[in-house]
């Protein structure tokens, strides 16, 4: 299934959730946040959210400094 994650085309097995992205993205347990389709879902739904074919993932990172 193709989606989109930061503006860049990736493939993913049908069925796989905001965590499989995570996952295979080696994201950190904290500074994490992670919206699809520019909606907003909460760490304790990533599991819980199943992504569809076109998806647009954007993977933000919090970052220190000024």
């Amino acid at each position: 299934m193709n989606i989109t994650i930061n503006s860049e085309q990736s493939t993913v097995d049908n069925g796989a959730t905001l965590l499989t992205v995570a996952q295979n993205h080696k994201l950190p347990a904290t500074g994490i946040a992670m919206a699809v389709n520019n909606e907003m879902v909460p760490r304790t739904e990533w599991e819980n959210t199943t992504l569809k074919e076109g998806d647009d993932i954007i993977i933000i990172r919090a970052v220190c400094g000024g």
